[in-house]
């Protein structure tokens, strides 16, 4: 039996569980908002580690198109950063989230700074989570098992990958990906053993790669890894985060789970670093660097573990799809939509469930007229980030600044990133990256606030209360 069919036959089998995973959902819906929004907060540490480990690491053809071009900064780009802000997340904001009665990050912002600053912070995490880069990177690996055009690809992996959120929420999300966090794992696990007995370890790679492929910038400059220091200040406002850790059964859950994420993530980044600079050494004129793992795979692997390999790569990236795509979907439905017309919790759920469908849609058109998955990345955290991340870090504290104040920081920090990444289309302009003009403007509008009269002031534990 040909590799390809055998691929195609993995693929198939993967497929067929996801629609298993359909009909047991709809035998059994959720009812509650609490239960379908947030599993009804009995995540255990087990499902918590891999529901996020899973969802925080879909773009496996990114980091493959990266590693080919760059080589072993990767890890420094892709990798150290979002260990750093991680790690920060779980010792200063995990158990925080989990002792509030929040559902979500503008469900926070109302509480301390009023409805617009939620509204902006909505609209804001609406743009930064539908997964179009995701479904994009989906759609590419279905049509190579298939055959089928784009198009089609990119709009079957998006249903199959949302449809039984429609009716599960997210016990149903965290369920599928306890089967994809394994999946994922075992794909890299076949491949980096089979490269190395074929080919030979580290002094193997070093005779076969360009220089600049081991060097820590991977001949980028400081710069250009520098940026994602910042850009990776996104996971301190991430709504995976926030959404995991409401949902954590407790604080201890909330916290280490996140740090046992981080280890997991570590062996899973040095997996796939190992994998593209494989795949650089083997494959040096691949003409399209995105398609460097599913290129390795046919080089590398026989036709059973092609298919393996090709599904763990479905499997994590379909992770990421369904977990956003819920975000984004509980984003317009509830934290939009029924925050401006001020909606009952129950109505909201319906509503989060028909901005699935329309989540879909949206997400399905914006795949299709990408760019560089990189670039979505890269353009998404420098604009959303300085939006959200000092009003986020500041209704942690006893700090209070008035709503009016931080909302004109919103959306000055919007305009000025988006803007700057306008003039340098996409790319840093006077040699400067958006983010650090949107941070500066939304510190430009917040410091006043502590000068005499600015309005900023302490309040008690008691006054402060957690709601």
């Amino acid at each position: 039996m040909g590799a390809g069919l055998m691929s195609s036959w993995a693929t198939l089998a993967y497929v067929l569980y996801l629609l298993y995973a359909v009909l047991r959902v709809l035998r059994r819906p959720v009812t509650g908002t609490v239960d379908y929004l947030v599993a009804g907060r009995r995540l255990t540490l087990p499902a918590f580690v891999a529901t996020l480990v899973s969802t925080f690491y879909g773009g496996i053809l990114g980091v493959g198109e990266y590693t080919w071009r760059h080589g072993v900064s990767n890890w420094l780009v892709f990798g150290v950063p979002y260990y750093l802000y991680a790690a920060i997340f779980a010792f200063l904001l995990a158990a925080r989230a989990r002792r509030t009665r929040m559902l979500s990050i503008p469900d926070l912002f109302e509480a301390r700074y009023g409805r617009g600053a939620a509204l902006v912070g909505a609209g804001t995490l609406f743009v930064m989570t539908a997964p179009a880069a995701y479904v994009l990177m989906l759609g590419v690996l279905l049509q190579l098992a298939t055959g089928w055009p784009l198009w089609v690809t990119v709009s079957l992996g998006t249903v199959l990958s949302v449809a039984f959120v429609f009716r599960g929420g997210l016990q149903a999300v965290v369920e599928t990906e306890c089967v994809q966090f394994v999946l994922m794992f075992l794909g890299f696990l076949v491949m980096v053993p089979a490269c190395f007995l074929k080919f030979g370890g580290w002094a193997w790679l070093s005779a076969h790669v360009p220089p600049s492929h081991l060097v820590w910038d991977g001949g980028l400059g400081w710069q250009a890894v520098f940026v994602w220091y910042f850009i990776a200040m996104s996971t301190l406002v991430e709504p995976a985060f926030f959404q995991r850790c409401y949902a954590a059964r407790d604080e201890k859950v909330a916290r280490n789970g996140i740090l046992v994420s981080i280890a997991f993530w570590v062996l899973f980044d040095f997996l796939t670093t190992a994998s593209g600079l494989y795949a650089r050494a083997l494959l040096p004129d691949l003409a399209d660097p995105v398609q460097a793992f599913p290129a390795l795979s046919a080089r590398v692997l026989p036709g059973f573990l092609q298919g393996v390999f090709t599904v763990g790569m479905l499997a994590t990236i379909m992770s990421t799809v369904d977990s956003y795509a819920f975000i984004a979907a509980i984003t317009l439905g509830r934290d939009v939509v029924g925050r401006w017309r001020g909606q009952s919790e129950e109505s909201m759920r319906r509503g989060v469930q028909w901005s699935l469908a329309v989540t879909a849609v949206v997400t399905i058109v914006m795949a299709l007229a990408a760019g560089s998955v990189i670039t979505l990345w890269k353009v998404l955290g420098s604009a959303g980030t300085p939006v959200l991340l000092l009003p986020l870090a500041l209704a942690h504290t006893r700090w209070r600044v008035d709503g009016r104040r931080v909302v004109a920081a919103m959306v000055t920090a919007g305009v000025v990133a988006t803007a700057w990444l306008a003039a340098g289309r996409g790319g840093p302009w006077l040699h400067v990256e958006a983010i650090f003009p949107g941070l500066l403007a939304s510190v430009a509008v917040l410091a006043p606030a502590w000068l005499p009269g600015g309005g900023a002031h302490r309040v008690t534990e008691t006054e402060r209360g957690e709601p």
